[in-house]
């Protein structure tokens, strides 16, 4: 009995660090990426009220929509790219990421009317005339950003599927300096507004692609990269449909909160209104890099272990992150409860609103909860290739449950921005619940051999699961 709780817990220990050994780095880079936006806002939000509210607008609206899709689209490569290392067929993975690229370039190109016409569709959903029109202004110079994602996403799943992660976290680190830098000589000092703010990011995003690309084209990854390839132009058709189905499942999440800032521009007072929810948002996303980080960790270990036919490693790997993440999760929760009142004067310092955001603050906190667990379940469906799935999961939950009652409570019993979020929480514990009977409910040995199955579509040659070599971490004696 005392052996096996201690190679239980040497397991639990082992399993741990292969998780935090890509969690941790993509945490830092996502929080540093993620950071490069908070400190747009908050350069911005000192200039007034119609401008936080209309870069908020469009960050969370029209780049929301953007940025959720071509991250969708490039995380068909956590699928394809984590099962083939898992299965050893490394030579696939730079004529993945170049598929990826050619498809999220060819979406950026669908996407750019959304941009050159932001105005006008902010106007269709019901937005303020001003706020609509400082939206557009601004949009349309964040057009080169637009583009910029369509690059950074693939490259980043690339590295992420090896979990050569730290590199990617001191360019984004380096970035980000950059871009503090920058915007308090151009907004601040030079005063050149949201625009200039704009052309700021845009070149923040681009020094990012420039210096992955660096690093990537140097000899570091000998047999994932060879060059360009005209392989890459090969089976679009099938890698489009992958790529789709990842995009549908990532942007109805996405995009759920997206449509909360929308429903909320519509209530009496909408800079008010959206600059109080923008400010939680903010907040909120800020803690989501944690679970997003644990989203990624779980989703490679999922795959590689998939990939190499080790379904219990899988398994196991699902139950560890989840509760370290859920951990995690409880202590962000009470730090938001504590600082509920201060945190919004980083801000603005416009009284109305810091009282309007201090409101919302305990549904901040159990948002925040929720959210260091549910995009670990999301990692667990990308990993194993369950996007179309969760997919369906996704429209339920959110769109036939939580946004309709968020509409009724926001504007039929006039609970205003509360309200509206109270809706959307009960949809995302309904998508949560659902995720984890799904997750109970799996046959890991099946997974594994349709990981297989996978891997020769897409090009690989698979040894048979009975020829490989079992890895230690597949003999794990755990109650999973």
């Amino acid at each position: 009995m005392a052996r096996a709780a201690v190679s239980r817990s040497k397991n639990w220990s082992g399993e741990c660090k292969n998780l935090w050994r890509v969690a941790g780095p993509v945490i830092l880079a996502s929080v540093f990426q993620f950071l490069i936006a908070f400190v747009t806002a908050a350069f911005v939000g000192h200039i007034g009220k119609v401008e936080l509210a209309a870069v908020s607008i469009v960050n969370g609206v029209i780049e929301g929509l953007a940025f959720g899709l071509l991250l969708g689209m490039g995380s068909a490569l956590e699928t394809l790219c984590g099962q083939a290392v898992g299965a050893g067929q490394l030579q696939m993975l730079g004529v993945y990421m170049q598929r990826s690229w050619i498809i999220c370039l060819a979406t950026s190109l669908a996407l750019l009317p959304l941009y050159l016409f932001a105005s006008p569709i902010l106007r269709l959903l019901w937005q303020s005339a001003d706020i609509s029109a400082a939206s557009g202004r601004y949009a349309r110079w964040c057009v080169p950003q637009l583009f910029a994602y369509a690059v950074n996403f693939p490259i980043q799943k690339f590295y992420q599927a090896q979990s050569r992660v730290w590199v990617m976290t001191a360019i984004s680190g380096a970035v980000l300096a950059a871009h503090a830098l920058l915007n308090w000589l151009v907004v601040a000092r030079l005063g050149r507004g949201m625009v200039g703010a704009a052309v700021v990011g845009d070149v923040s995003w681009w020094l990012l692609n420039a210096a992955q690309f660096v690093y990537l084209v140097g000899g570091s990854f000998p047999e994932a990269w060879t060059g360009f390839s005209r392989k890459a132009f090969a089976s679009l058709g099938g890698f489009v449909k992958l790529s789709i189905a990842s995009a549908v499942m990532l942007c109805l999440e996405m995009w759920y909160y997206t449509a909360v800032l929308i429903l909320v521009g519509c209530l009496k007072n909408p800079e008010i209104q959206v600059g109080a929810i923008s400010i939680c948002m903010n907040y909120q996303l800020w803690t989501l890099m944690v679970a997003l980080g644990f989203n990624a960790a779980v989703s490679v270990r999922v795959s590689n272990e998939l990939g190499a036919n080790h379904p219990k490693a899988a398994k196991f790997s699902v139950v560890v992150a989840t509760t370290t993440s859920a951990a995690i999760g409880l202590i962000l929760t009470a730090v938001a409860l504590a600082a509920r009142k201060q945190m919004p004067r980083l801000f603005t310092g416009d009284g109305a609103v810091v009282k309007e955001t201090a409101k919302l603050g305990y549904l901040l906190a159990a948002t925040i909860f929720l959210n260091s667990i549910q995009p670990v379940l999301s990692g667990v469906a990308i990993g194993a290739g369950w996007q179309s799935l969760v997919a369906f999961v996704n429209i339920g939950c959110y769109y036939l449950v939580g946004l309709p009652l968020a509409a009724v409570l926001g504007f039929k019993l006039k609970l205003n921005a509360t309200g509206i979020w109270v809706g959307v929480l009960i949809g995302t514990v309904l998508q949560t619940v659902i995720l984890f009977v799904i997750l109970a409910r799996t046959k890991w040995q099946k997974e594994a051999m349709l990981a297989e199955e996978r891997i020769r579509v897409w090009g690989g040659n698979v040894e048979l699961p009975e020829t490989r070599e079992t890895r230690p971490s597949e003999n794990i004696d755990a109650p999973v």
